[in-house]
Parts: structure tokens; C-alpha cells; sequence
């Protein structure tokens, strides 16, 4: 069965890579004004690297096992990934795997303008994207199920290749209608095996990503999916590769992002692990996560996000 072996915690490196991504926005940032109307600083092209071996993407400048609202950033984070591999697109199915924070984007005005009912993420979601996406033939391509079953047959193909992007529901412009409320920000995945050492990569690319909201998330899902995706294709888990095309942070962030930079410093990274009697990658949930070695260094904080 596959597994990730970590390096004892006093042997790992101290990971500075979020900090460098927040510091590179605040020093080489360009301006913008995006379609939220509020001033940001954005940099175009960006590419971290984590050995999953020095411990696991999740950040140690603020606590993300804090309680929020009675639950937690990582769970909610993992439940959020559990319904899009599960084909969800509203919000009631989002609430059912433990995600809450969908409610500001699928409002009742917000899905109307896509002609979609309230609570409605829409076709062009990630789920549907990911187990559901449309064919000339009718019926919707799973697209998870088959990369998995890709990888046990032809580990050696370079075409281990999963997209969220489903065009003509998220192109805008005259008369056309988007059938999404949120084009996909991430889940690009690019899947790598080799087979001599046993071992799978992922590189993961991401549109856009908020950096001081978004991205925290963003990297605890993709991390742990490496994980999920070892364990049940029978690999070790070894890189994750994550290039962002847009890395931001918008004005009203600035005060939290320069805490960030000024009261933390590199700290090594944690170890989570997952249950290894699960088999089934859509049968992961929360309580399969067991998180250690996490240091974190200032409490959680809601840091406003522009909808």
C-alpha cells in the first residue's frame, strides 16, 4: 500500500516558501483592479515546491486547526475537497461533507445573473467538472475515476492530466450566458508515477489564488489529494509542484500580510497522516486525518476576502 514517509521532525528543513510568496507580492507586485473592484497586488507566475518528506503543505504562521464558527480551516478545507471529487455543485452538498464558506458567491442575486437557482455553484463547477463533464456523446465524463484507473493500467503515460475548466460555461462576453458562479480558481492536475521508485508526484496548476485566504486552503487540499491518490493507487507519495499563473493579495488584506511577514519566521512543516485501511479515494473524510508536529505561531484570523 502506498504511503509517504516523513523525515524525523528534527530533521526536517524549515519551509520559507509562503513567506517568500507573500514578500515577492508586496515588494514586486503590480497594481490592478480586478473585476472585485478593489485595488490588489498580483504577481503573474509563481512556483513553489514541496518534498512531501519535509513534512506537509499547511501553514505555521497562523493556526488552522483553530476553531472557526465550530470548525476547523484544515476540515472544512478537506471537506470542500471530498464534495468536489464527489461531483457536488451546491451548497447543501457542500454543507454535507463539513464546507460552509461557499454562502457569500451563491446567493440568491449572484445565481440568477447565471441562470442558475440559489445555491447553485452551477455545470461549470469543479465537481461536475471533475466526475461530470460533458461530451458530444450525451452522457458525462468522469474524469477522476478514469485518470485512476489510468494510472494502476499505464503508470508510464504522460498524460495523467485532469482539467476544471469546462469552456463554454465560464467564457463571458455579449450574449453569452456563464453557467458558473465561481470559474474554477484551481485543479489543474498534471500526475506523475515512476514506477522504479515506487513513487507519484503531483503538479498542480492554479489561475488565480488569493494568497493570505485562498491559497491556505488550496494547499492542504492538494497535498492531501497526493496523499489520498498514493494510498489508493499504491504509491509513495513524493512532490507536490504548485505554480500559481496569479498570486495576489488585495488592499484590505495589507495590514494582515505584513503581520504575517513581521511576528512569524520558517518553521518546519507538520506531518499528516491518513487512515490506511481506506481504499477508496471518494470514501475519505475528515476523521481519516490525523495532524502532528504542527507549530503554528498566530491564532487564526478571518482575513476579508472581496466577492
Amino acid at each position: 500500500m502506498g504511503a509517504i514517509e516523513y523525515l524525523p521532525f528534527d530533521k526536517r528543513k524549515p519551509d520559507a516558501q509562503y513567506r517568500e510568496l507573500l514578500l515577492r507580492i508586496l515588494d514586486d507586485g503590480i497594481n490592478t483592479m480586478p473585476q472585485q473592484e478593489e485595488q490588489s497586488k498580483m504577481v503573474m507566475g509563481h512556483q513553489m515546491r514541496f518534498e512531501l518528506k519535509n513534512g506537509f503543505p499547511m501553514i505555521t504562521e497562523r493556526n488552522l486547526l483553530d476553531e472557526n464558527r465550530n470548525k476547523k480551516i484544515f476540515h472544512m478545507a478537506l471537506g470542500e475537497l471530498f464534495a468536489f471529487l464527489n461531483g457536488a455543485r451546491t451548497q447543501k452538498e457542500l454543507e454535507s461533507f463539513g464546507c460552509r464558506w461557499w454562502k457569500p458567491w451563491i446567493t440568491k442575486e449572484k445565481c440568477e445573473k447565471r441562470g442558475l437557482k440559489e445555491g447553485d455553484l452551477g455545470p461549470g463547477s469543479y465537481g461536475p467538472a471533475w466526475r461530470n463533464f460533458p461530451t458530444s456523446e450525451g452522457a458525462g465524463f468522469d474524469q477522476i475515476s478514469h485518470i485512476i484507473q489510468q494510472i494502476n493500467e499505464l503508470p508510464r503515460l504522460r498524460t495523467h492530466f485532469v482539467s476544471p475548466w469546462i469552456p463554454q460555461y465560464t467564457i463571458r462576453g455579449k450574449e453569452k450566458q456563464q453557467k458558473v458562479v465561481v470559474a474554477p480558481c484551481h485543479g489543474w492536475l498534471h500526475w506523475f508515477i515512476f514506477p522504479e521508485t515506487n513513487q507519484i508526484s503531483l503538479h498542480h496548476f492554479q489561475r488565480s489564488a488569493d494568497v493570505p485566504v485562498g491559497l491556505v486552503c488550496n494547499l492542504i487540499q492538494y497535498g492531501a489529494l497526493l496523499l489520498m491518490v498514493a494510498q489508493v493507487t499504491g504509491y509513495k507519495a513524493d512532490a507536490l509542484v504548485y505554480t500559481i499563473s496569479d498570486a495576489h493579495f488585495y488592499n484590505s488584506q495589507l495590514n494582515d500580510v505584513q503581520t504575517i511577514l513581521e511576528k512569524t519566521t520558517a518553521q518546519c512543516l507538520p506531518t499528516v497522516k491518513i487512515d490506511p485501511n481506506v481504499t477508496d479515494l471518494f470514501s475519505f473524510r475528515q476523521e481519516h486525518f490525523t495532524v502532528s508536529d504542527y507549530f503554528p505561531q498566530l491564532p487564526f484570523k478571518r482575513i476579508p476576502t472581496p466577492v
